[in-house]
């Protein structure tokens, strides 16, 4: 058998777009016949893979994996809604999702992409399955929330249209601190607006600033005194705290009754304290959510 050189290997990858490790087969298979490997690609359906890369990949999922004081949420993005739904895009997705939340190292495209997930490295696989599915596949983002010695759960909405992880502070276990996590979840998913923060000091400054420039503007309209115009601005920014701070908000199962007020119930019924220590949203194509 021809020996394969890293040289040739590289060379068959950037005329197909292939994986590495299928380039590498071919072309042992080809006895190191570039053109016959070629040949071999294409008629595997692995060699438009590159042609594929830069399309628009709107569609996709949002994978979610937990493991217990840890979750994590990836969105694998494709063209079409028809791929996003097929067995294969949604394991790969669900494997994912598994390595992140197993590894601290993997919560970005790049450090994904390298992994290796079942002795294959994650881009290998993610090229192997564009070929076969005939569409560009990506990695669009990672997250992972951890809390030692607490508690991550989550929910996926809208058949991976929507996710959502909450990590809770707190000694708790079993199936009601799992019930009261994926509750929060689906507050998150549902609430409008959704939270920004879990509180007021989480919000960031910029956006609070943002907000300030433009109730300032509205008030001056009014044409009130200066004094006036401070204490409005003033009631209107603690209006949109409350607005964007989870536990501020009002429960979307029980509007009478705010985040905080679960919490508070919640404690009492697990007979120890209950903090939300952070969340992460992800909704299907708004990349700039998190």
């Amino acid at each position: 058998m021809a020996e394969i050189s890293a040289t040739a290997v590289r060379d068959l990858r950037e005329r197909t777009g292939a994986g590495m490790m299928d380039c590498k087969k071919a072309l042992s298979e080809a006895q190191g016949d570039l053109d016959k490997a070629v040949t071999l690609l294409r008629e595997r359906g692995l060699a438009k893979a590159a042609k594929r890369e830069g399309r628009a990949t709107a569609e996709g999922t949002v994978a979610m994996a937990l493991a217990g004081a840890a979750g994590a949420l990836v969105e694998l993005g494709c063209e079409t809604d028809f791929v996003a739904r097929t067995d294969d895009f949604q394991a790969l997705a669900s494997q994912l999702a598994q390595a992140v939340a197993g590894d601290a190292g993997l919560a970005s495209p790049a450090a994904l992409a390298a992994a290796r997930i079942g002795g294959e490295r994650a881009e290998e696989r993610i090229k192997t399955l564009a070929g076969k599915l005939g569409e560009n596949v990506v990695v669009k983002r990672a997250v992972r929330l951890a809390e030692p010695g607490g508690w991550v759960g989550g929910y996926v909405h809208a058949g991976g249209k929507l996710g959502v992880l909450v990590a809770l502070r707190t000694a708790a276990r079993g199936d009601a601190v799992e019930a009261l996590a994926k509750d929060l979840a689906m507050h998150v998913a549902a609430a409008d607006p959704s939270p920004v923060a879990v509180d007021r000091a989480g919000v960031p400054a910029e956006l609070v600033a943002k907000e300030r420039e433009v109730f300032a503007k509205q008030a001056a309209q009014t044409g009130k005194p200066e004094k006036v115009i401070e204490k409005i601005v003033e009631g209107r920014i603690g209006k949109f705290y409350a607005e964007v701070c989870l536990l501020e908000q009002a429960f979307v199962k029980d509007p009478d009754q705010t985040i905080e007020a679960l919490l508070a119930r919640a404690a009492k019924e697990l007979g120890t304290g209950v903090a939300v220590a952070g969340f992460a949203r992800f909704r299907l194509g708004a990349s700039g959510e998190a």
